[in-house]
């Protein structure tokens, strides 16, 4: 018996459904598959450190420079000279510039930005001008710029809502995060008396390192990327014995407990661990990527550099140079 007429139409549409996603199927299978995980990022080190005019024009530069690449990211250093004032006004310019870069803007906070900063009578305002940075720069769940990146503050632990400007966020198996150590020995100051905001934020990095890795091991990560400005030097702290030795000398190196606890996290991690920091000490020579064991060190002081990523390889990290260039 013959299937009445609206039968044989859903029959004959079912068949065309199943045709074309045969054909879709097959489709996928012959297109190239891309890696969604194979990207470049760019990193400004800080525009500032020379003194005098001119960090104003560095840093737009730098930024239209990265605007034109194809970067998941840019993490930049540093918001203002040393000799330029610690005002909410150049604060706020500077924002206005972030906000109009076509990449998403991750800023680090630099020494000149806050712990150097003096009232007109000479006494320091650091703790006041880091407090109004986080309340301009820090203040959102995403990064700076026309595009935006989702990031987690460590704001978000009840225990340092005081902290946002340490962000991480995640680009395929890499962890990337930043960490508020400025180059000025961590604004650990030498004079009698509790060093507070120093302590203080101690406590809270050293948890934010520890919470990071611990992501990064359960995860199965391929590497951690951490940026600062100040660098920790980590490629420098001995190991075993002579490490545990050599802590009573550096009693007054504010970055001695961070550099010890980077190296002991490192050692515990599977994958690659690239630490990147603009300190003033490097303004000489062409960035250079050093490794020791899974460890590496990337110093830029106030050069601009992309730094291609690929999953699988070892080191995964590389320097874009001029042949890269499209």
């Amino acid at each position: 018996m013959a299937r009445p007429a609206h039968r044989r139409i859903a029959a004959a549409a079912r068949l065309l459904s199943a045709l074309a996603a045969l054909a879709v199927h097959g489709a996928l299978l012959a297109a190239p598959k891309n890696d969604p995980t194979r990207h470049q990022f760019g990193v400004i080190g800080n525009s500032f450190i020379e003194a005098g005019s001119g960090g104003e024009a560095r840093l737009k530069q730098a930024i239209a420079d990265e605007s034109e690449a194809s970067l998941a990211f840019v993490v930049v250093t540093g918001i203002k000279g040393a000799d330029e004032a610690c005002s909410d006004k150049l604060y706020e310019t500077r924002r206005e510039l972030f906000d109009d870069a076509r990449r998403p803007m991750i800023v680090l906070p630099a020494a000149s930005d806050w712990s150097e900063c003096k009232n007109r009578s000479g006494r320091s305002v650091a703790i006041e001008r880091l407090n109004r940075l986080r309340e301009l720069f820090y203040n959102e769940p995403t990064s700076l710029g026309t595009r935006k990146l989702a990031l987690t503050r460590l704001s978000a632990s009840g225990k340092f809502r005081g902290y946002p400007e340490n962000a991480h966020w995640q680009v395929g198996d890499v962890l990337y995060a930043t960490v508020n150590l400025p180059a000025n020995n961590n604004h650990f100051r030498p004079e009698a008396g509790r060093n507070s905001e120093f302590e203080d934020r101690m406590v809270a990095n050293r948890f934010w390192l520890n919470r990071l890795f611990a992501m990064a091991r359960r995860d199965k990560l391929e590497a951690v990327v951490l940026f600062s400005e100040g660098d920790v030097k980590a490629l420098a702290q001995p190991t075993g014995l002579r490490g545990f030795l050599a802590r009573s000398a550096n009693r007054q190196d504010g970055f001695d407990e961070t550099r010890r606890q980077i190296a002991t996290l490192a050692a515990k991690f599977a994958g690659k661990v690239l630490l990147v920091d603009s300190d003033p000490a490097h303004k000489k020579g062409a960035p250079a990527i050093e490794w020791r064991a899974n460890l590496g060190h990337l110093s830029l002081g106030s050069r601009a550099v992309e730094v291609k990523v690929t999953p699988g390889a070892n080191p995964p990290f590389a320097l874009k140079d001029a042949a890269d260039e499209k």
